[in-house]
């Protein structure tokens, strides 16, 4: 697509002055892949007489860069906006099913050719890539900033769209994908749990489409124009089969977890005897999950993970209880660590309802569950100091050294 730039940059698109350049929005619906549940825009300029029609799509990105998933891990992924032939653009978005609506801008000619230029220049080599963040620089709002860049005075939008979170924003747009919400709700913290303002909400597609509708630019002498002059459906949206991301919601998945939990809570209650590898399997889970979030607490420039008061939860500080309780295990002796975790678990309960963050739906369940472990190694100790296995027989209990 960069063979187009020479046709951009050449003196057509410079003799714009000389006719007309048409500049649309494009917002197109919500695909079914992950990257595609928030929808897309773009920006598409015309000069019908010269037969030129070029999508500018801020939305592109090499995943065959080297480190990719590193560096996207790190929130030091870099977009870029590329230049794309209007056949090739909605091919695309055909074939996935998409929806595409197409707003033109009431632009002066003056605006029209700068944002143009615009445009052109940032499609060179040394200016196409920009540092994405999801929620403050995306392809929505970089196209957003460019409008308002070209404008002869400012734009005063409407005050139309609901007063949500970014976390209400895209549950809208996860509600039939529950692991994507769920992940998102693992890794986000409570940055994303305060209101946004109107401005702030346009980093979703179809919500800056719903500002620009009622958006006007206001001029030095307080003269107002509509932003947007006219709108057109260019490409209606294919009904979509909703695959399952898995066999099992999180919830779901919860409930199985928590039988487990509780059948072997019961068993060791009957038996007396501790099952300590069930611990190490959950703290070294819940260890791992906790370095992640750490991870990206300390070191991710991602938006939001950084205030992400499940950590208290799911912490790396809990690799530290696997050692103790083999150690206390192998020499069936008592060990302070249930205490501890007893004490961690149950204050994040205690505290969760005051915490100012939207914890994701498994977060509580999960340290109930949890929580059965201290329970249960103290029903089971209290009864059996010495950790011995109780046999059973007629009229007679014996116990026996492991």
């Amino acid at each position: 697509m960069l063979l187009l730039l020479p046709a951009l940059a050449d003196t057509q698109w410079a003799m714009a002055q000389e006719d007309s350049i048409r500049v649309t929005l494009l917002t197109c619906s919500p695909g079914q892949e992950v990257y595609q549940l928030y929808g897309h825009t773009a920006i598409r300029c015309q000069q019908p007489s010269r037969g030129l029609d070029t999508v500018f799509n801020y939305g592109v990105f090499d995943m065959s860069k080297p480190h990719f998933a590193w560096h996207f891990v790190l929130g030091q992924t870099d977009y870029m906006v590329q230049p794309i032939p209007w056949k090739y653009f909605v091919v695309d978005y055909e074939k996935r099913g998409s929806s595409i609506t197409e707003q033109e801008l009431n632009l002066t000619q003056s605006e029209a050719r700068k944002l143009t230029a615009l445009l052109i220049e940032n499609c060179q080599p040394e200016n196409r890539q920009y540092r994405y963040s999801f929620l403050y620089k995306n392809c929505t709002t970089m196209v957003r900033d460019l409008v308002e860049q070209v404008i002869m005075g400012h734009i005063q939008y409407p005050d139309t769209l609901p007063h949500l979170t970014a976390r209400e924003i895209l549950h809208q747009y996860t509600a039939e994908h529950p692991w994507a919400q769920e992940g998102n709700d693992l890794l986000l913290g409570a940055e994303v749990d305060t209101i946004m303002s109107e401005h702030a909400a346009m980093f979703i597609p179809e919500n800056m489409m719903k500002a620009f509708d009622g958006a006007f630019i206001r001029n030095g002498k307080g003269d107002m124009r509509p932003l947007v002059k006219g709108k057109a459906i260019l490409l209606a949206a294919k009904p979509q089969t909703i695959e399952p991301e898995f066999p099992l919601s999180p919830l779901h998945a919860m409930l199985v977890f928590a039988a487990i939990c509780l059948v072997i809570m019961l068993n060791e209650i009957w038996t007396q005897r501790l099952f300590w590898l069930w611990d190490v399997l959950l703290l070294l889970l819940q260890g791992l999950a906790g370095t992640l979030l750490l991870f990206m607490f300390l070191f991710s420039e991602h938006p939001a993970v950084d205030s992400n008061w499940q950590i208290w939860l799911l912490n790396p500080a809990f690799l530290i209880g696997i050692p103790l309780v083999i150690k206390a295990a192998i020499k069936h002796k008592k060990t302070l660590w249930y205490a501890f975790y007893f004490v961690v678990l149950a204050l994040f309960l205690l505290f969760s309802p005051w915490i100012p963050q939207v914890f994701a739906k498994i977060t509580v369940p999960l340290a109930l569950c949890l929580l059965t472990r201290p329970v249960s190694y103290y029903l089971v100790k209290g009864k059996n100091p010495k950790g011995e296995k109780v046999k059973k027989g007629k009229g007679k209990t014996k116990r026996l050294k492991r």
